[in-house]
């Protein structure tokens, strides 16, 4: 089975001023760190939220110049057993480039094979 899985990286920033900054530096220092090995690693903004009354939050945490960014990296796993073996898979990768940056797998989905697709596209034409 192939999976897609999503996890959480605290990306430390330093010298910024605004969230905004915090998060492009972010996203263009872990891409650095991901490429040209991972460059099927798909970047983006985490989304929190705060804890007490679920209120949207940035993703990023600005203090004395200095923020933790939240991103989440996507990325597929192929031809793994079962969901957690595909969650050690893409900890494993990414973390070994993101040394120092602590990851958390947030979602493991299992995606569609090609295989599957053709087989319901032909169910459907026989169906009719």
């Amino acid at each position: 089975m192939d999976c897609r899985v999503v996890v959480e990286a605290a990306v430390p920033v330093y010298d910024v001023e605004t969230p905004d900054e915090a998060v492009r530096i972010a996203i263009s220092k872990t891409g650095e760190l991901l490429n040209p090995d991972l460059n099927y690693v798909e970047i983006s903004m985490g989304e929190r939220s705060c804890p007490h009354c679920g209120d949207e939050l940035d993703p990023a945490f600005v203090a004395a110049d200095e923020s933790l960014v939240a991103l989440e990296l996507e990325m597929s796993v192929f031809n793994v057993e079962r969901a957690e073996h595909a969650s050690r898979i893409a900890r494993k990768e990414i973390g070994q480039r993101l040394e120092n940056i602590p990851l958390e797998v947030l979602s493991v989905e299992e995606e569609a094979s090609e295989e599957d697709a053709e087989s319901g596209e032909s169910e459907r034409a026989d169906g009719a």
